[in-house]
């Protein structure tokens, strides 16, 4: 879902078509993850294609685990820089790599608990082998 250069879309539609609520869109608003937008006379808010665009890039960070406040960080760096992408990719990477480096140690954290799970199962299979030998 993308518009047409130029056009607007209002909320409600936005929303529909993202899949979110229109309260989700105005509490990025609030925050700061969004810029200023655009109302229609009786003050329904509208949104051009850079709005929807950076709606996306919002959801996609929320997808990969990117917190609010991290976001939030990205947004003050873009809009300070004059939406520079050159000024929030270095920090972009940055907090990806971070949280690489989390789902990493999550991933050993759990590889670990696994491999305890077999051999205690092992242990236990072990005990319930040698009862019921001693019972035939």
């Amino acid at each position: 879902m993308q518009t047409e250069a130029g056009k607007s879309i209002q909320i409600g539609q936005l929303a529909k078509n993202l899949g979110i609520t229109t309260r989700t869109i105005r509490y990025y608003e609030e925050i700061g993850l969004m810029g200023p937008t655009e109302r229609l006379g009786g003050g329904t808010r509208t949104y051009n294609r850079d709005d929807v665009l950076r709606l996306k890039f919002i959801l996609k960070l929320k997808e990969l685990g990117i917190s609010l406040k991290e976001m939030q960080e990205l947004a003050k760096n873009f809009d300070i820089n004059e939406q520079s992408f050159g000024t929030i990719t270095p920090k972009l990477l940055e907090i990806l790599d971070t949280h690489i480096g989390k789902i990493d140690q999550k991933i050993a954290n759990l590889a670990s608990l696994r491999k305890e799970i077999v051999d205690y199962r092992l242990r236990i299979f072990d005990i319930l082998q040698g009862e019921s030998s001693e019972v035939s």
